[in-house]
Protein backbone atom coordinates (compact mmCIF):
# COMPACT_ATOMS: atom_id res chain seq x y z
CA UNK A 1 0.00 0.00 0.00
CA UNK A 2 1.33 3.46 -0.88
CA UNK A 3 1.85 6.21 1.69
CA UNK A 4 -1.14 8.10 0.27
CA UNK A 5 -3.28 5.00 0.76
CA UNK A 6 -1.93 4.63 4.30
CA UNK A 7 -3.10 8.16 5.13
CA UNK A 8 -6.48 7.59 3.49
CA UNK A 9 -6.92 4.41 5.51
CA UNK A 10 -5.83 5.81 8.88
CA UNK A 11 -5.81 9.59 9.13
CA UNK A 12 -4.48 10.87 12.46
CA UNK A 13 -6.04 14.20 13.45
CA UNK A 14 -5.00 16.24 16.47
CA UNK A 15 -7.88 18.29 17.83
CA UNK A 16 -6.79 21.42 19.69
CA UNK A 17 -9.70 23.03 21.53
CA UNK A 18 -10.67 25.30 24.43
CA UNK A 19 -14.16 23.74 24.34
CA UNK A 20 -14.45 20.23 25.72
CA UNK A 21 -16.49 18.35 28.35
CA UNK A 22 -14.83 17.86 31.72
CA UNK A 23 -15.62 16.40 35.11
CA UNK A 24 -16.79 19.89 36.11
CA UNK A 25 -19.11 20.45 33.15
CA UNK A 26 -20.03 17.58 30.84
CA UNK A 27 -22.03 19.87 28.54
CA UNK A 28 -19.34 22.45 27.75
CA UNK A 29 -17.82 21.69 24.36
CA UNK A 30 -19.99 18.67 23.62
CA UNK A 31 -20.34 20.04 20.08
CA UNK A 32 -16.61 19.30 19.66
CA UNK A 33 -16.46 15.99 21.54
CA UNK A 34 -19.51 14.23 20.15
CA UNK A 35 -18.61 14.12 16.43
CA UNK A 36 -15.11 12.90 17.36
CA UNK A 37 -16.73 9.74 18.70
CA UNK A 38 -17.93 9.03 15.14
CA UNK A 39 -14.55 9.54 13.43
CA UNK A 40 -13.37 5.94 13.32
CA UNK A 41 -16.28 5.04 11.07
CA UNK A 42 -14.69 7.29 8.44
CA UNK A 43 -11.07 6.25 8.82
CA UNK A 44 -10.03 9.01 11.21
CA UNK A 45 -8.00 8.36 14.35
CA UNK A 46 -8.20 11.24 16.82
CA UNK A 47 -6.07 12.69 19.60
CA UNK A 48 -7.46 15.57 21.63
CA UNK A 49 -5.68 18.28 23.57
CA UNK A 50 -8.08 20.51 25.50
CA UNK A 51 -6.58 23.77 26.73
CA UNK A 52 -7.39 26.22 29.49
CA UNK A 53 -5.68 29.35 30.93
CA UNK A 54 -3.81 28.76 34.18
CA UNK A 55 -6.15 31.07 36.09
CA UNK A 56 -9.07 28.68 35.49
CA UNK A 57 -9.77 25.78 37.83
CA UNK A 58 -8.02 22.63 36.65
CA UNK A 59 -10.23 20.18 34.83
CA UNK A 60 -10.13 16.49 34.09
CA UNK A 61 -11.71 14.44 31.34
CA UNK A 62 -15.32 13.46 31.81
CA UNK A 63 -16.33 9.82 31.69
CA UNK A 64 -17.87 10.33 28.24
CA UNK A 65 -15.10 12.32 26.50
CA UNK A 66 -11.35 11.81 26.93
CA UNK A 67 -8.80 14.57 26.33
CA UNK A 68 -5.32 15.51 27.44
CA UNK A 69 -5.84 18.76 29.38
CA UNK A 70 -3.12 21.42 29.17
CA UNK A 71 -2.92 24.70 31.09
CA UNK A 72 -1.09 27.66 29.60
CA UNK A 73 -0.23 31.20 30.74
CA UNK A 74 -2.48 34.03 29.56
CA UNK A 75 -3.16 37.57 30.66
CA UNK A 76 -6.75 37.38 31.99
CA UNK A 77 -9.59 38.68 29.85
CA UNK A 78 -9.73 39.61 26.19
CA UNK A 79 -6.72 41.91 26.50
CA UNK A 80 -4.34 38.93 26.58
CA UNK A 81 -6.08 36.95 23.86
CA UNK A 82 -4.00 38.22 20.94
CA UNK A 83 -0.77 36.96 22.56
CA UNK A 84 -2.22 33.78 24.07
CA UNK A 85 -1.51 31.74 20.94
CA UNK A 86 2.25 32.30 21.30
CA UNK A 87 2.16 31.20 24.93
CA UNK A 88 0.03 28.18 24.13
CA UNK A 89 2.38 27.24 21.27
CA UNK A 90 5.38 27.36 23.61
CA UNK A 91 3.52 25.19 26.11
CA UNK A 92 2.51 22.61 23.50
CA UNK A 93 5.50 22.35 21.15
CA UNK A 94 7.45 19.68 23.03
CA UNK A 95 4.36 17.62 23.78
CA UNK A 96 3.10 17.66 20.19
CA UNK A 97 6.54 17.03 18.73
CA UNK A 98 6.77 13.89 20.86
CA UNK A 99 3.27 12.77 19.85
CA UNK A 100 4.10 13.41 16.19
CA UNK A 101 7.27 11.32 16.51
CA UNK A 102 5.43 8.36 18.03
CA UNK A 103 2.25 8.64 15.99
CA UNK A 104 2.51 10.97 12.97
CA UNK A 105 -0.12 13.70 12.89
CA UNK A 106 -1.59 14.35 9.46
CA UNK A 107 -3.81 17.35 10.31
CA UNK A 108 -4.30 19.68 13.28
CA UNK A 109 -7.89 20.79 13.78
CA UNK A 110 -8.03 23.97 15.89
CA UNK A 111 -11.27 25.25 17.35
CA UNK A 112 -11.49 29.07 17.26
CA UNK A 113 -8.79 31.36 15.87
CA UNK A 114 -7.64 32.54 19.31
CA UNK A 115 -5.75 31.04 20.96
CA UNK A 116 -5.90 27.53 19.43
CA UNK A 117 -5.87 28.56 15.79
CA UNK A 118 -2.92 30.87 16.36
CA UNK A 119 -1.01 28.12 18.19
CA UNK A 120 -1.89 25.66 15.39
CA UNK A 121 -0.54 28.08 12.77
CA UNK A 122 2.77 28.30 14.64
CA UNK A 123 2.91 24.52 15.12
CA UNK A 124 2.09 24.00 11.45
CA UNK A 125 4.99 26.21 10.40
CA UNK A 126 7.41 24.55 12.83
CA UNK A 127 6.42 20.90 12.30
CA UNK A 128 5.16 21.08 8.71
CA UNK A 129 1.70 19.76 9.60
CA UNK A 130 -1.29 21.32 7.82
CA UNK A 131 -4.07 22.73 9.96
CA UNK A 132 -7.72 23.68 9.67
CA UNK A 133 -9.68 25.91 12.02
CA UNK A 134 -13.37 26.01 12.92
CA UNK A 135 -15.20 29.27 13.60
CA UNK A 136 -18.06 28.58 16.05
CA UNK A 137 -19.40 32.09 16.65
CA UNK A 138 -20.44 35.23 14.86
CA UNK A 139 -17.57 37.24 16.38
CA UNK A 140 -15.34 35.84 13.66
CA UNK A 141 -12.48 38.32 14.20
CA UNK A 142 -12.61 38.34 18.02
CA UNK A 143 -13.26 42.07 18.34
CA UNK A 144 -15.73 41.37 21.17
CA UNK A 145 -17.77 44.31 19.76
CA UNK A 146 -15.08 46.73 20.88
CA UNK A 147 -12.76 49.19 19.19
CA UNK A 148 -9.26 50.32 20.00
CA UNK A 149 -5.81 48.84 19.63
CA UNK A 150 -6.43 45.52 21.49
CA UNK A 151 -9.45 44.70 19.31
CA UNK A 152 -7.51 45.66 16.16
CA UNK A 153 -4.70 43.36 17.25
CA UNK A 154 -7.09 40.45 17.81
CA UNK A 155 -8.61 41.06 14.39
CA UNK A 156 -5.21 41.02 12.71
CA UNK A 157 -4.05 37.83 14.41
CA UNK A 158 -7.38 36.12 13.63
CA UNK A 159 -7.12 37.12 9.96
CA UNK A 160 -3.53 35.82 9.81
CA UNK A 161 -4.73 32.48 11.19
CA UNK A 162 -7.46 32.19 8.56
CA UNK A 163 -4.99 32.94 5.77
CA UNK A 164 -2.57 30.28 7.03
CA UNK A 165 -5.20 27.55 7.45
CA UNK A 166 -5.78 25.03 4.68
CA UNK A 167 -9.51 25.45 5.30
CA UNK A 168 -11.62 27.63 7.58
CA UNK A 169 -14.63 25.59 8.69
CA UNK A 170 -17.75 27.65 9.44
CA UNK A 171 -20.66 26.19 11.38
CA UNK A 172 -23.15 28.03 9.17
CA UNK A 173 -23.41 30.00 5.98
CA UNK A 174 -24.05 33.10 8.06
CA UNK A 175 -20.65 32.72 9.75
CA UNK A 176 -19.05 32.14 6.36
CA UNK A 177 -20.59 35.39 5.06
CA UNK A 178 -19.11 37.34 7.98
CA UNK A 179 -15.71 35.71 7.42
CA UNK A 180 -15.59 36.34 3.69
CA UNK A 181 -16.91 39.90 3.93
CA UNK A 182 -14.16 40.66 6.45
CA UNK A 183 -11.35 39.19 4.34
CA UNK A 184 -12.54 38.21 0.86
CA UNK A 185 -9.12 37.18 -0.49
CA UNK A 186 -6.56 34.58 0.46
CA UNK A 187 -8.68 32.05 2.33
CA UNK A 188 -10.49 28.81 1.62
CA UNK A 189 -13.65 28.26 3.63
CA UNK A 190 -16.42 25.70 3.81
CA UNK A 191 -19.58 25.13 5.86
CA UNK A 192 -19.95 22.09 8.10
CA UNK A 193 -23.07 22.25 10.24
CA UNK A 194 -23.01 20.74 13.70
CA UNK A 195 -24.73 17.40 14.07
CA UNK A 196 -27.00 15.67 16.57
CA UNK A 197 -27.10 12.23 18.16
CA UNK A 198 -30.56 11.12 16.98
CA UNK A 199 -30.62 8.23 19.44
CA UNK A 200 -30.11 10.44 22.49
CA UNK A 201 -32.29 13.23 21.12
CA UNK A 202 -35.24 11.14 20.04
CA UNK A 203 -39.03 11.60 20.12
CA UNK A 204 -41.17 10.69 23.08
CA UNK A 205 -42.94 7.41 22.21
CA UNK A 206 -46.05 8.55 24.08
CA UNK A 207 -47.03 12.15 24.67
CA UNK A 208 -50.62 11.50 25.74
CA UNK A 209 -51.64 13.37 28.87
CA UNK A 210 -48.71 15.81 28.92
CA UNK A 211 -49.63 19.39 29.83
CA UNK A 212 -48.75 22.09 27.28
CA UNK A 213 -45.22 23.29 27.93
CA UNK A 214 -42.73 25.74 26.44
CA UNK A 215 -39.05 24.85 26.82
CA UNK A 216 -36.14 27.28 26.62
CA UNK A 217 -32.51 26.06 26.72
CA UNK A 218 -29.72 28.62 26.73
CA UNK A 219 -27.42 30.70 28.91
CA UNK A 220 -29.31 33.41 30.78
CA UNK A 221 -28.00 36.32 28.73
CA UNK A 222 -29.80 39.35 27.22
CA UNK A 223 -29.18 38.20 23.64
CA UNK A 224 -30.98 34.89 24.16
CA UNK A 225 -34.48 36.40 24.33
CA UNK A 226 -35.75 34.88 27.57
CA UNK A 227 -37.67 38.05 28.45
CA UNK A 228 -39.57 37.85 25.18
CA UNK A 229 -40.62 34.27 25.96
CA UNK A 230 -41.77 35.17 29.47
CA UNK A 231 -43.80 38.15 28.26
CA UNK A 232 -45.38 35.94 25.61
CA UNK A 233 -46.22 33.40 28.32
CA UNK A 234 -47.98 36.10 30.34
CA UNK A 235 -50.00 37.10 27.29
CA UNK A 236 -50.99 33.50 26.53
CA UNK A 237 -52.08 32.45 30.02
CA UNK A 238 -55.73 33.61 29.73
CA UNK A 239 -56.20 31.41 26.64
CA UNK A 240 -54.03 28.50 27.86
CA UNK A 241 -54.34 28.38 31.68
CA UNK A 242 -52.56 25.01 31.90
CA UNK A 243 -49.48 26.28 30.04
CA UNK A 244 -46.10 25.91 31.72
CA UNK A 245 -42.58 27.08 30.88
CA UNK A 246 -39.28 25.48 31.85
CA UNK A 247 -35.97 27.26 31.44
CA UNK A 248 -32.66 25.36 31.32
CA UNK A 249 -29.44 27.31 31.76
CA UNK A 250 -27.44 29.54 34.06
CA UNK A 251 -26.17 33.08 33.73
CA UNK A 252 -26.11 36.65 35.04
CA UNK A 253 -29.69 37.42 33.97
CA UNK A 254 -31.33 34.98 36.37
CA UNK A 255 -32.29 37.46 39.12
CA UNK A 256 -33.75 39.85 36.57
CA UNK A 257 -35.75 37.07 34.92
CA UNK A 258 -37.06 35.86 38.27
CA UNK A 259 -38.17 39.43 38.99
CA UNK A 260 -39.96 39.59 35.66
CA UNK A 261 -41.73 36.30 36.43
CA UNK A 262 -43.02 37.82 39.67
CA UNK A 263 -44.10 41.02 37.95
CA UNK A 264 -45.99 39.08 35.28
CA UNK A 265 -47.74 36.94 37.89
CA UNK A 266 -46.54 33.64 36.39
CA UNK A 267 -44.41 32.28 39.26
CA UNK A 268 -46.46 29.08 39.39
CA UNK A 269 -46.04 28.51 35.66
CA UNK A 270 -42.26 28.97 35.30
CA UNK A 271 -39.42 26.77 36.56
CA UNK A 272 -35.74 27.67 36.35
CA UNK A 273 -33.89 24.35 36.16
CA UNK A 274 -30.28 25.58 36.01
CA UNK A 275 -27.69 23.50 34.20
CA UNK A 276 -28.73 19.96 33.25
CA UNK A 277 -26.85 16.96 31.89
CA UNK A 278 -27.12 15.97 28.24
CA UNK A 279 -29.59 13.19 29.02
CA UNK A 280 -31.67 15.52 31.20
CA UNK A 281 -31.82 18.12 28.42
CA UNK A 282 -32.92 15.43 25.98
CA UNK A 283 -35.67 14.33 28.38
CA UNK A 284 -36.84 17.94 28.81
CA UNK A 285 -37.02 18.32 25.03
CA UNK A 286 -39.00 15.10 24.68
CA UNK A 287 -41.69 16.27 27.08
CA UNK A 288 -42.16 19.86 25.89
CA UNK A 289 -44.78 20.99 23.38
CA UNK A 290 -42.69 23.69 21.68
CA UNK A 291 -39.02 24.63 21.93
CA UNK A 292 -38.43 28.40 21.86
CA UNK A 293 -35.19 30.39 21.84
CA UNK A 294 -35.57 33.83 20.19
CA UNK A 295 -31.83 34.49 20.32
CA UNK A 296 -30.37 37.40 18.38
CA UNK A 297 -26.78 36.12 18.27
CA UNK A 298 -26.56 32.51 17.10
CA UNK A 299 -23.94 31.20 14.69
CA UNK A 300 -26.10 28.07 14.36
CA UNK A 301 -27.49 26.88 17.68
CA UNK A 302 -27.09 23.18 18.56
CA UNK A 303 -30.11 23.28 20.86
CA UNK A 304 -32.41 24.00 17.92
CA UNK A 305 -31.12 20.92 16.11
CA UNK A 306 -31.47 18.79 19.26
CA UNK A 307 -35.08 19.86 19.80
CA UNK A 308 -35.85 19.19 16.12
CA UNK A 309 -34.29 15.74 16.50
CA UNK A 310 -36.71 15.13 19.37
CA UNK A 311 -39.56 15.77 16.95
CA UNK A 312 -40.48 19.17 18.36
CA UNK A 313 -41.42 22.34 16.53
CA UNK A 314 -38.77 24.99 17.12
CA UNK A 315 -39.19 28.77 17.19
CA UNK A 316 -36.09 30.81 16.31
CA UNK A 317 -35.20 34.23 14.91
CA UNK A 318 -34.56 35.09 11.29
CA UNK A 319 -31.08 36.31 10.42
CA UNK A 320 -29.34 33.63 12.50
CA UNK A 321 -27.47 30.56 11.31
CA UNK A 322 -30.43 28.31 12.03
CA UNK A 323 -32.58 29.96 9.39
CA UNK A 324 -30.65 28.05 6.73
CA UNK A 325 -31.95 24.82 8.32
CA UNK A 326 -35.50 25.87 9.21
CA UNK A 327 -38.12 26.16 6.49
CA UNK A 328 -40.74 28.39 8.06
CA UNK A 329 -44.04 26.62 8.56
CA UNK A 330 -42.67 23.31 7.23
CA UNK A 331 -40.11 21.94 9.68
CA UNK A 332 -40.22 24.70 12.32
CA UNK A 333 -41.01 28.40 12.78
CA UNK A 334 -39.12 31.67 12.28
CA UNK A 335 -39.90 35.06 13.80
CA UNK A 336 -38.33 38.49 13.64
CA UNK A 337 -35.86 39.46 16.35
CA UNK A 338 -37.84 40.98 19.25
CA UNK A 339 -41.03 40.01 17.39
CA UNK A 340 -43.40 39.86 20.34
CA UNK A 341 -46.61 39.59 18.32
CA UNK A 342 -45.05 36.95 16.08
CA UNK A 343 -43.98 34.77 18.98
CA UNK A 344 -47.39 35.06 20.63
CA UNK A 345 -49.17 34.18 17.38
CA UNK A 346 -46.81 31.30 16.64
CA UNK A 347 -47.09 29.80 20.11
CA UNK A 348 -50.86 30.21 20.06
CA UNK A 349 -51.04 28.28 16.78
CA UNK A 350 -48.95 25.42 18.14
CA UNK A 351 -50.67 25.23 21.51
CA UNK A 352 -54.13 25.25 19.93
CA UNK A 353 -53.25 22.47 17.47
CA UNK A 354 -51.49 19.29 18.60
CA UNK A 355 -51.82 18.14 14.98
CA UNK A 356 -49.72 21.11 13.80
CA UNK A 357 -47.09 20.31 16.44
CA UNK A 358 -46.97 16.70 15.30
CA UNK A 359 -46.77 17.54 11.59
CA UNK A 360 -44.02 20.12 11.94
CA UNK A 361 -42.19 18.09 14.60
CA UNK A 362 -42.14 15.05 12.33
CA UNK A 363 -40.70 17.15 9.49
CA UNK A 364 -38.13 18.62 11.89
CA UNK A 365 -36.96 15.16 12.93
CA UNK A 366 -36.73 14.08 9.29
CA UNK A 367 -34.55 17.10 8.47
CA UNK A 368 -32.07 16.00 11.12
CA UNK A 369 -32.05 12.37 10.01
CA UNK A 370 -31.45 13.34 6.37
CA UNK A 371 -28.46 15.65 6.81
CA UNK A 372 -27.68 16.80 10.36
CA UNK A 373 -26.67 13.83 12.49
CA UNK A 374 -23.27 13.44 14.15
CA UNK A 375 -22.45 10.89 11.48
CA UNK A 376 -23.09 13.46 8.74
CA UNK A 377 -20.88 15.98 10.54
CA UNK A 378 -18.04 13.51 11.10
CA UNK A 379 -18.11 12.39 7.47
CA UNK A 380 -17.90 15.98 6.23
CA UNK A 381 -15.04 16.77 8.60
CA UNK A 382 -13.18 13.67 7.42
CA UNK A 383 -13.52 15.00 3.87
CA UNK A 384 -12.11 18.38 4.93
CA UNK A 385 -9.13 16.68 6.58
CA UNK A 386 -8.33 14.65 3.48
CA UNK A 387 -8.54 17.72 1.28
CA UNK A 388 -6.11 19.46 3.65
CA UNK A 389 -3.41 16.88 2.95
CA UNK A 390 -4.14 16.41 -0.75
Amino acid sequence: MSSAEDVAAALHVLTLTPFFPSDQNEVYGCFVAEPIQEFQRFGVDSSVIAVSPIYHTQRHSSSSAAADWVWYPQVPGTFGLSSAGYLLYARLLGRIRQLHRVKPIHVIHAHAALPCGHAAALLSRRLNIPFVVTVHGRDVFNTCSRGGIPAARRRKVSADVYRAARTVICVSGRVQEILESGMPDGIHSTVVHNGVNPSLFSPNPSEAGLAPEILVVGDLLPSKGHELVLRALGSLMPSFPQLRCRIVGEGPLRARLEGLVRDLGVRQQVRFLGRLSRSEVAEAMRRCSVFVLPSRDEALGCVYLEAMSCGKPVMACRGQGIDEVIEHGKNSWLISADGFEEIVQGLSSFLASPELCTRIGTAARQTILEKLTLSHQAQRLAGVYRQAIA
